[in-house]
């Protein structure tokens, strides 16, 4: 899918999804890690040049809202999909002042992942006009 050497960021609390993700996105040419809570995943965009990230809502201590809130301060570049079993889940005002939108949002279980994976290259290629970050 892509040439770009992109690193996506998946925070999920659920290892078997973490790892579905990660294999899809690794299998379509991104370089990927996974974080099992917000806070695991701050302390990953610490460490990491991260371009993208895939987040899901309920998590253990911060919820993906508030770790969109924190990474967004950290890296206001990142892209974000939301990755949710919420089926009402909505983004709430504070995220979606840095473009977060119900279409950046997908329920889970998706049976195809590669709609995670053009939203997400789609995402990356619009905000850097299509060249690697």
């Amino acid at each position: 899918m892509t040439e770009m050497k992109w690193r996506i960021l998946v925070v999920d609390d659920e290892e078997s999804i973490r790892r579905n993700i990660k294999a899809y996105l690794e299998d379509e040419g991104f370089t990927v890690t996974a974080a099992a809570s917000g806070e695991d995943g701050l302390e990953a965009l610490l460490r990491e040049v991260v371009h993208g990230a895939i987040v899901d809502i309920r998590l253990p201590g911060m919820d993906g809202n508030r770790f969109m809130e924190l990474a967004h301060d950290l890296r206001p570049d990142l892209v974000f999909l939301v990755y949710t079993g919420s089926v009402d889940y909505k983004p709430p005002a504070a995220i979606g002042s840095f473009g977060i939108g119900e279409r950046h949002v997908f329920k889970k279980p998706l049976g195809d992942m590669s709609v995670l994976g053009v939203a997400m290259l789609d995402l990356l290629k619009m905000k850097t006009g299509g060249e690697n970050g």
